[in-house]
């Protein structure tokens, strides 16, 4: 049997440490060395503001990358402003946290695990989809990553105006099926990817829990 494996991004094929908190940080020292705050103090004003976490949401009139970040910039300004900075430099400092997020080369890293798993399906006839809820920029950043010579298609959030786990977004993923394939589900959010996939009718495996890595994921796919 082979098909199409379903992945997550961040937190399942690669991550960003500190994630947007620690984007916004690493751009305010670099840029305002004098500020002295930690990563933590922006949570405030990006909890529960990404699109994520509004699911139920669909946003298919924001799709282009321009519209997406429009809505984005002001929770990063908004940020910066809380931890002391003039509301102007706020928005610069928020134009440069995006451009630093959506860098490959800037603080993303492939998990060991990655690769080995990606390569060991391939090899057993299965296709690869990335299906994150993420910046508009995720192709850009698994190309830069080197993930494209694994990846077959990537479905981002964002363009998709999508999130999962939005039926809507893994009937997306869906089309891409051809006749007789299986389709497999792997991320680390139970809601998100589990939940949502289950509720779409496909097999998910949890993973970066309970010691569960990619390597595990690919077994238990290619002998089911």
């Amino acid at each position: 049997m082979s098909g199409i494996v379903l992945w997550d991004f961040d937190g399942t094929l690669a991550e960003r440490p500190g994630m947007w908190r620690g984007c916004l940080l690493e751009v305010l020292r670099e840029n305002e060395p004098g500020v002295e705050v930690e990563a933590d103090a922006f949570i405030p004003s990006l909890r529960d503001r990404f699109p994520w976490h509004r699911p139920e949401v669909a946003h298919v009139d924001v799709c282009d990358d321009e519209a997406w970040w429009g809505q984005i910039l002001p929770l990063l300004a908004e940020a910066y402003e809380i931890v002391g900075i003039g509301r102007e430099r706020a928005g610069e400092l928020a134009v440069l946290a995006r451009a630093r997020y959506a860098d490959p080369d800037t603080g993303w890293r492939v998990f060991d695990d990655a690769v080995p798993a990606l390569a060991l399906l391939s090899g057993h006839g299965w296709r690869h989809v990335v299906l994150s809820n993420h910046v508009p920029e995720l192709e850009r950043i698994v190309a830069g990553l080197g993930l494209d010579r694994h990846v077959d298609t990537v479905l981002c959030s964002a363009v998709m105006g999508y999130e999962k786990p939005h039926p809507e977004a893994f009937a997306c993923a869906l089309r891409l099926r051809r006749e007789g394939e299986a389709v497999w589900m792997v991320g680390d959010n139970e809601t998100a990817d589990v939940q949502g996939a289950v509720a779409a009718g496909l097999p998910a495996i949890l993973v970066r829990r309970n010691g569960v890595g990619l390597l595990d994921a690919a077994e238990e796919i290619l002998s089911a």
